[in-house]
């Protein structure tokens, strides 16, 4: 089987989850004997564009014409059998799934964020969510709030993308929905439930388990507001200096000022800063509960399944895919600082039973050869129902 995997990748200097998963899919794949066709664009590319080049990129997000032209020589080419889409925005446009559609190629797309309805993508706006733009034949709103990069102009580009494509999402052959809250997002906005697959992330085995550490980690790619630092560390404050273990915070971005300032007046507060993947390995090793505290309706955090490898147990905010990630292998509260606080100490005690089953889910649910199996799955039944077609 040959698939067209197509994704836009955020800028390297904005650390991303999903940029990871579509880079780890690709390799599961491979390893599962597909070929993979990648069809990759990057943010970064932006900088070094030609003038000229430059000039479109304001219409890029509704009609990308040089991402539709290579896509159309690339299926000329290799006559592949699917289209996998995954980030669309800013270089290589929905459009793409015409383009697609007008070779019979069948498209589907992994479904990462709320892009469809909210230009940001993420629901979230001034430090809480916000749903403004649910409903509304254009997102006025999102231009209002500059939602789009924090300008208008921008903003003005994406909601009459979201305008413009919503025939072009309606049309696409099958979504895989990372959890059943982004299915129910879909079924919300007009697809029909029998072209939804639930099927989230898979990361790669790290082997067995370490013995469990101790104490409580944070961490992830930006320390963003969204990202819940605020709200633990509001949490973690509540309760005296040293009262249980030590908080280790690795990551970087806006509010480190605020992490360094707390590390400063506690003895009880690391701060780790950014990791790379074996500093990453060695701070899941060393704790015993994993703390995942968005504030927003996070899809699939990555960092929870990194946990549940690792045989971890997770504390989290029960937002967005946040439950359904932990299961039975963790404890989900309310996104309120008082909720956060009296969680702490029933983790810190339960993180040794809680332990094997981080693993045990891990297993069953989020390990490639399980995952892997689900894509294959879709791939053929898309597929075949195009040759029918013909």
């Amino acid at each position: 089987m040959k698939v067209v995997v197509a994704h836009n990748r955020y800028r390297e200097a904005q650390p991303s989850g999903e940029n990871i998963i579509v880079d780890l899919e690709i390799a599961q794949l491979a390893a599962a004997g597909v070929e993979v066709l990648p069809f990759l664009r990057s943010s970064d590319e932006i900088a070094a564009m030609s003038p000229a080049a430059k000039a479109l990129l304001p219409i890029s997000p509704i009609y990308a014409p040089k991402a539709q032209r290579d896509l159309a020589d690339l299926i000329r080419e290799h006559r592949p059998d699917v289209l996998h889409l995954h980030n669309p925005y800013p270089l290589i446009s929905p459009w793409i799934v015409r383009t697609a559609h007008r070779f019979g190629l069948p498209v589907i797309q992994t479904v990462h964020n709320y892009r469809q309805v909210c230009a940001s993508g993420l629901y979230f706006r001034d430090g809480g969510i916000c749903h403004d733009c649910r409903g509304r034949a254009l997102p006025l709103p999102a231009i209002r709030h500059r939602c789009y990069r924090g300008s208008a102009a921008q903003s003005a580009v994406m909601a009459t993308a979201l305008t413009v494509h919503r025939p072009t999402w309606r049309s696409v052959d099958g979504y895989l929905a990372l959890t059943d809250g982004i299915k129910d997002h879909l079924i919300a906005y007009g697809i029909p439930p029998e072209r939804i697959t639930v099927k989230p992330n898979a990361i790669p085995d790290p082997g067995p388990p370490a013995p469990i550490g101790n104490g409580f980690l944070f961490f992830s790619g930006r320390l963003s507001e969204e990202k819940g630092i605020r709200l633990l560390l509001d949490a973690w404050q509540r309760h005296p200096d040293g009262a249980h273990g030590t908080l280790r915070v690795a990551g970087d971005g806006d509010l480190r000022p605020l992490v360094e300032s707390v590390a400063a007046q506690r003895g009880d507060v690391e701060f780790l800063g950014r990791l790379d993947r074996a500093g990453v390995d060695a701070a899941l090793a060393a704790t015993a509960v994993v703390l995942a505290t968005p504030t927003w309706h996070d899809v699939l955090p990555t960092v929870v399944i990194e946990a549940l490898a690792a045989g971890r147990p997770v504390l989290g905010t029960a937002l967005g895919g946040v439950p359904y990630l932990v299961g039975d292998a963790g404890w989900t509260v309310p996104a309120e600082p008082a909720a956060l606080a009296a969680a702490l100490p029933v983790a810190r005690a339960e993180a040794a039973a809680k332990a094997p089953l981080a693993r045990l889910r891990y297993e069953g649910t989020f390990h490639p050869d399980v995952v892997t199996q689900q894509l294959l799955d879709t791939y053929d039944r898309l597929s075949s129902a195009a040759r029918s077609a013909r």
